[in-house]
């Protein structure tokens, strides 16, 4: 019973703490991921805070950011009618109070999509970085943790150790105070300069012991464009074991133990047969409930308690057993149901990661896994398959003459096209404007036809005048079937497909 209880005991910590720990690299990647989706926005968004941080109102009690949005974009209708913004006139042509009013919308944006992460996991803390590997500071961008400018200043008044990275921006109790800098030295915070300097995520977690608490840290680098933008952080409670919940498990432990020694004593004394039909009488009862779960057997255990000898005793923990199991067995569901709803968020986690943002069909990871499922089906037996690859030609004039915009409608054009015409295949974006449908069934028996389709459709674009020019799109594509006498794998098969369509798209 002892080595049982600590053994779980133990358990079941390590098996929380293994939890959280996936939790936080899962969220700081997402949140990463987030981040580098929006490219210069973001990059806009970071250059104007390091620059205007302590010219900004911010309030500190802001509960959404739509209000915010709207202020920005009437106030830049006021200021410039007429004109789109990031397409007539770029952020930079602004001017300053028009700029103030496009920041706080979007840092209270950013602001509550990391708290709103934080709420759905639990987590004590979820905050941006901004790393200086010169001094070995750090600016927490997006603070996991909202602070008035008077709370800031009594913080370093309590704490003057802190007061060297001071920023000082007034002593309001309704705005925020932002650029919160913190000193991070290399020998104590090996894993968040690792992190930064190599620009990868890294295996192992920084344990912070500090005045916020005890946590586990995990950082995310933030790529734009080639550029490292910035940490994103997840932290979760250290749970150490608690003291009077050893002591409380040693207890019950001990009790029971103590139970079954006066029980086995008892009955080694009182060997007489009203104590044997007892005896028996309580056995047939437990094995009735051990088969039946039928609670109800706890009125015929009630039967059994005469007097008070350790018979009875150990009757009325028998009932007190059951009813305790009828209670956790009740508990159990209510957790199972959590469970169930945990698993549906990290479903709905999982299908991000598979969804290409840009056309909404699956990314390269879902391509990879389905490619994995063809080789098994391949070593199965099955060969009827093939791949047809798609590349969008003239990307580059489009964006260099019409603008990404542009060339990003002529990406999602050529998904449609495609999607339409092999609409029994798995259509995947493979990259910047490389399309791969998998060919099985009614589509790998029909790929001639659908290959004409495919460039009268495309032929069809050409000719409708309705169409912006970036809409008429042209595209190579490329199809292989796995033929015995070429191919060993189901690499092979995707490679001709592949040169078939660059060959075509030399010509």
């Amino acid at each position: 019973l002892t080595l049982c209880g600590i053994t779980t005991y133990l358990s079941q910590m390590s098996i929380y703490r293994k939890q959280c720990q996936r939790d936080i690299t899962n969220v700081a990647s997402y949140l990463a991921s987030l981040a580098a989706a929006e490219g210069e926005d973001f990059i806009r968004y970071k250059d104007f805070y390091e620059a205007h941080y302590d010219k900004v109102d911010i309030p500190v009690d802001a509960s959404e950011y739509l209000s915010y949005k709207e202020e920005f974009e009437s106030l830049f209708a006021k200021r410039y009618p007429g004109k789109t913004f990031n397409k007539d006139i770029s952020f930079e042509e602004l001017d300053e109070d028009v700029q103030k009013a496009w920041f706080i919308y979007y840092h209270l944006y950013w602001l509550l999509t990391y708290e709103q992460a934080r709420a759905d996991f639990n987590l004590p803390y979820t905050y941006f970085l901004i790393p200086n590997d010169v001094d070995h500071t750090n600016v927490y961008m997006i603070d996991g943790e909202r602070n008035s400018r008077a709370d800031h200043i009594a913080f370093v008044e309590e704490n003057p150790q802190y007061k060297p990275f001071d920023h000082y921006q007034g002593d309001e109790d309704e705005y925020m105070y932002l650029n919160d800098e913190y000193s991070n030295p290399l020998e104590e915070h090996q894993v968040l300069w690792k992190t930064w300097e190599t620009g990868e995520e890294q295996d192992g977690y920084k344990v912070w012991h500090n005045l916020w608490g005890d946590t586990y840290s995990y950082y995310a680098p933030v790529w734009i464009d080639h550029q490292k933008i910035g940490l994103t952080v997840a932290e979760v409670d250290i749970r150490d074991v608690n003291s009077d919940i050893m002591k409380n498990t040693i207890s019950q432990l001990g009790l029971v133990f103590t139970v079954l020694l006066i029980t086995l004593g008892s009955v080694m004394l009182y060997i007489r047969s009203v104590v044997i039909l007892r005896v028996e009488r309580l056995e047939t009862n437990v094995k009735q409930y051990t088969t039946s779960k039928d609670s109800g057997v706890v009125k015929d255990i009630e039967k059994n308690i005469k007097g008070h000898d350790e018979i009875t005793s150990l009757s009325e923990q028998f009932i007190s057993m059951i009813i305790e199991i009828e209670n956790y067995l009740k508990n159990l569901v209510k957790v199972n149901k959590a469970l169930d709803e945990e698993k549906g968020n990290s479903v709905r986690l999982a299908d991000m990661a598979f969804k290409d943002s840009l056309t909404g069909i699956r990314n390269r990871n879902a391509y990879e896994n389905e490619v994995r499922k063809l080789e098994w089906d391949f070593k199965d037996g099955n060969t009827d398959f093939g791949f047809a690859v798609f590349d969008l030609d003239n990307l580059k004039t489009i964006n260099d003459k019409y603008g990404h915009e542009q060339g990003n409608c002529a990406i999602r054009k050529l998904c449609e096209t495609v999607c339409q015409v092999f609409m029994h295949s798995p259509v995947f974006r493979t990259g910047g404007d490389e399309f791969v449908a998998i060919l099985r069934g009614h589509d790998h028996s029909n790929i001639d036809e659908l290959i004409k389709e495919f460039n009268e459709q495309l032929e069809t674009l050409q000719q409708d005048d309705t169409l912006e020019p970036w809409e008429k799109i042209r595209a190579t594509v490329g199809t292989a079937l796995y033929d015995a006498d070429k191919d060993i794998g189901v690499d092979e098969v995707f490679k001709r497909a592949e040169h078939i369509m660059y060959e075509s798209k030399k010509r």
